[in-house]
């Protein structure tokens, strides 16, 4: 882990989340809420529209305030090249959900897998058997290295197209993990599953949530990593049928947590964050 920037009381600094879109983004009400228990009284963090084209400018326009960067679709593996230093793991795994500018220098860092990892030991989730991934994107690669991490060295994983998931593949490849890739279809319901990980729209995922609703598909664990709106039908449906159900808001909470360590170089208050999440989830529920 690189040096995290100076992180005085009253020294005023700068983050923001980037991606595009970024307006639904959580990611603000998060880190502001650490700021505020943290008393950081002179950080600030926004959220700013960017995409693959515009984010080499916008890196080279950041002066010395900036303390640092989250980054969301469509902006984790575009970054890569674009950094000084990337930790071992975020090359692993091919995507960077943080930027720390410190030294100088950028500094690529990946909290996602950490923020899975925590979420799902929370949640008293084991990973020892058999393991569905839905999706082969940057949030998959990071599942990856996440049940790697707990001890899983082969998992199946569901996508739409196989010649999508190459970059996937090389993930697995370069963490030693050995991959079955399976359609969309009667194939999942091939064996019972430990763990279910769903990285795809809520929208995507509703023909598995069928598959679970019917009984003709099994899982002991699901986590959807989409948080809002929630329950997701994936969600939804597997609480029902009895599943132990993780949302994508705990994968969230963790991952900023780590983002805010590395930012600045204090212990992330995270009972904080989860409640000014929470908050903003139950207001975002109450004007729909």
């Amino acid at each position: 882990m690189a040096d995290p920037v100076a992180a005085g009381p009253g020294a005023p600094r700068r983050a923001a989340v980037l991606g595009s879109p970024i307006a639904h983004s959580l990611s603000p009400v998060l880190h502001r809420a650490a700021y505020a228990e943290l008393g950081l009284a002179g950080w600030s963090y926004s959220a700013i529209e960017c995409d693959e084209q515009r984010l080499p400018s916008l890196l080279d326009s950041l002066g010395p305030e900036w303390a640092g960067l989250s980054l969301t679709m469509p902006l984790k593996r575009a970054v890569l090249p674009l950094l000084d230093h990337v930790e071992p793991l975020a090359t692993q795994v091919g995507a960077a959900n943080t930027v720390v500018f410190a030294d100088g220098q950028r500094r690529g860092f990946n909290t996602d897998v950490g923020g899975i990892v925590t979420a799902l030991r929370q949640a008293g989730v084991t990973t020892g058997g058999n393991v569905l991934v839905l999706g082969s994107g940057a949030t998959a690669c990071s599942a990856l290295a996440a049940i790697h991490a707990m001890g899983t060295v082969a998992v199946c994983v569901a996508v739409r197209a196989q010649a999508r998931a190459k970059s996937l593949l090389a993930v697995a490849d370069c963490l030693g993990m050995q991959v079955e890739l399976l359609d969309f279809g009667p194939a999942l319901a091939s064996r019972r599953w430990q763990l279910l990980i769903s990285t795809i729209p809520a929208t995507g995922a509703e023909p598995v949530a069928a598959q679970l609703a019917a009984g003709t598909l099994a899982a002991d664990g699901v986590f959807d990593v989409v948080y809002d709106p929630w329950p997701t039908p994936l969600a939804a449906t597997a609480d029902k049928a009895g599943s132990t159900v993780i949302s994508g808001f705990d994968m969230l909470v963790h991952q900023a947590a780590g983002q805010v360590e590395l930012m600045t170089g204090r212990a992330a208050p995270v009972c904080a964050m989860r409640v000014a999440g929470l908050a903003e989830l139950a207001r975002r529920r109450n004007i729909r």
